[in-house]
């Protein structure tokens, strides 16, 4: 007997094999789907990663420690508007009280933030803070920023170096013209505890770009991770007088502005690879200045630009046996 025509039906006959077939291209279309939504997934949280705080590592951080830079594309500096508008009152206020204040970039800041110039103050107790910004930070920001601050320190001590270009630093004039940056900023100070917790629980998915954090009691600094190649220190006696012509006369604007003696006016140079200290000593001798700038053999930067930490060690315990008499004299 021949089978029923209904089961005979090419419609009826092949249906469980459709059915199979239709829900292993479902479950493979959905498969693909999900791997297409994990790699733009992926790749939105490494974008956002490479751009934001995320991509710097948190080890700086302490409970008298913020971070000040951080080389992320859509972070970078924090620090010049966390004095200017006032996001970290602890640093603030100790800038404000500090009894020696140091002015200048970067360079000062890293061969300055050691042990030794800490121990040196210490040891007495005096208080100190470095005032100094990246972003080759000079007197066209640090000149208003007093203005605000209105410190009372008894020493300043100022880093010739780069101090009295004319150009503004690209982050000053962000936060003294740019009417968003306030708020720019304290998003920035907002990230940074989610920073702190997230790439300390899970380091492994932030990134590590150099980053720089600063502390409030003494405003030094401490640099974390990056990749630089080094060079040694040397010196350039050359007097560029081009240089020394343009630096008098914008010390002689400047100089007056801060309230103590020219004898606790100090002046310094920090070395570097080709440290022009011919041009510094021909500045300090055109303003009548004390340079205290010691030329140490055998430095080096761990960048091509800012001295090592052995370097900064060594060159700050020069530099504070040499500048010390001088400022215990000023401070009576």
């Amino acid at each position: 007997m021949s089978p029923p025509e209904d089961l005979q039906s090419p419609g009826l006959t092949g249906a469980p094999d459709r059915e199979r077939e239709g829900r292993f291209l479902v479950a493979r279309s959905g498969a693909y789907i999900l791997i297409i939504l994990t790699v733009v997934l992926g790749a939105g949280v490494y974008g956002f990663r490479e751009s934001s705080v995320l991509n710097c590592q948190p080890s700086g951080y302490g409970s008298d420690r913020y971070l000040a830079y951080c080389g992320a594309t859509g972070y970078g500096d924090y620090d010049y508007g966390a004095f200017w508008f006032g996001l970290e009152p602890d640093a603030t206020d100790a800038a404000t009280n500090a009894q020696v204040l140091f002015l200048g970039n970067s360079r000062m800041q890293f061969a300055l933030s050691t042990d030794a110039t800490d121990d040196w103050f210490k040891s007495f107790p005096l208080r100190y803070y470095l005032l100094g910004f990246a972003y080759n930070g000079n007197y066209k920001f640090e000149a208003p920023l007093l203005r605000k601050l209105r410190p009372t320190p008894k020493v300043y001590v100022i880093n010739l170096d780069l101090f009295f270009e004319q150009a503004e630093p690209q982050p000053a004039m962000l936060v003294m013209r740019d009417g968003s940056a306030r708020t720019q900023y304290q998003r920035k100070r907002a990230w940074q505890d989610s920073h702190k917790s997230v790439c300390t629980s899970l380091p492994a998915i932030c990134g590590d770009e150099v980053a720089f954090f600063r502390s409030r009691p003494t405003g030094a600094w401490v640099v974390t991770s990056g990749q630089f190649k080094s060079k040694p220190v040397s010196y350039d006696e050359h007097v560029d007088q081009n240089v020394v012509d343009a630096y008098t006369a914008s010390g002689r604007e400047f100089l007056p502005e801060l309230t103590v003696g020219r004898e606790c006016k100090m002046l310094t140079m920090v070395p570097t690879v080709n440290t022009g200290i011919g041009t510094a000593k021909a500045i300090a001798r055109a303003l009548d200045l004390e340079l205290v700038a010691p030329e140490l053999p055998g430095l080096n930067t761990f960048d091509e630009s800012h001295l090592d930490r052995e370097s900064a060690q060594r060159w700050s315990t020069a530099f504070m046996a040499a500048a010390g008499p001088q400022i215990r004299k000023c401070l009576g």
